[in-house]
């Protein structure tokens, strides 16, 4: 499945473009970034289809995991488009900021696990477009980082929140407040990346390579991503929308609050024919085949 669109509320003779790609293989929905010539920076359109994209799969049985990733090898994604931002009032600024902050919302409360596949570099609204994917997977030459306050504004979709709850107070601080840049092995040790990814020289020369470079889509990192997502896809997929529904939810919460909202999430499942099954294959000594029911 792709999605095509037009850019909203930019020059008319600006061409049909298609900003993002949607592609399902098997269990695994891959939301493509595909704005290559501007680092794949968020304009309000990409912001559009990505919600409306996210809103498809959430009801979809057969998606058990979300994959984001840029197009070329140079960015993940270049945060907010400056150009695009250039030309706008101050009222027209602010209904941006509301859409993206709503899409990362969107991307954080998906009920599919979502992995940042990050190809290249992700500066500001890119990082915290990682920051709200729940797992993170990067190519070891590429670099996160918050640049807003060397912009005269502050990290605005979610960057001030998201990064200490994962880093810690501290860190986040030094990382924003400095616009320190992070690198692949930096941010494995942080437990801010997941896995890393090393794309060798020989695939970068060859004819996959360039074209990638191109503005394709770096198939190392998508291999290495699918490979993860597919393992995460063989749970049931009821197990893992109610298992990232407890974390998330009880996270902030104290201990007794925690623990009372993961018996209300678990108690959700005890029907399910899904846990059924996984008892049934238990005991027969199979792969349980799950249908999300």
């Amino acid at each position: 499945m792709t999605v095509a669109v037009e850019k909203t509320n930019l020059a008319e003779t600006e061409k049909l473009e298609q900003v993002l790609v949607v592609e399902k293989v098997g269990a695994v929905a891959w939301l493509k970034l595909n704005r290559p010539k501007v680092m794949n920076c968020l304009n309000r359109a990409l912001l559009q289809e990505l919600l409306t994209a996210l809103d498809g799969l959430s009801r979809d049985r057969d998606v058990r995991v979300i994959a984001i990733i840029g197009s070329g090898l140079k960015s993940f994604c270049a945060g907010a488009d400056l150009a695009e931002r250039k030309g706008m009032t101050q009222g027209e600024t602010l209904d941006y900021l509301t859409l993206i902050q709503k899409t990362m919302r969107a991307i954080e409360q998906q009920p599919q696990p979502v992995i940042a596949a990050i190809n290249g570099s992700a500066w500001g609204g890119g990082f915290e477009l990682a920051l709200a994917c729940d797992l993170r997977v990067m190519v070891d030459s590429a670099q996160l980082r918050l640049t807003e306050v060397r912009l005269g504004i502050i990290p605005g979709a979610g960057g001030t929140q998201r990064l200490p709850r994962l880093v810690g107070k501290s860190k986040a601080k030094e990382l924003i407040l400095g616009a320190a840049p992070v690198g692949a092995a930096d941010g494995l040790s942080l437990g801010l990346i997941h896995k890393v990814v090393t794309v060798e020289p020989s695939y970068l020369a060859s004819e996959e390579g360039k074209k990638a470079a191109d503005g394709g889509y770096l198939a190392p990192l998508m291999e290495a991503v699918s490979t993860w997502a597919n393992e995460i896809a063989q749970a049931a997929p009821l197990s893992l929308r109610a298992a990232k529904f407890a974390i998330d939810e009880g996270y902030d919460r104290d201990l007794e609050a925690g623990l009372a909202l993961e018996t209300k999430a678990y108690l959700t499942l005890l029907n399910s024919k899904d846990r059924l099954e996984g008892l049934a294959a238990f005991a027969e000594k199979r792969q349980p085949v799950y249908k999300g029911e």
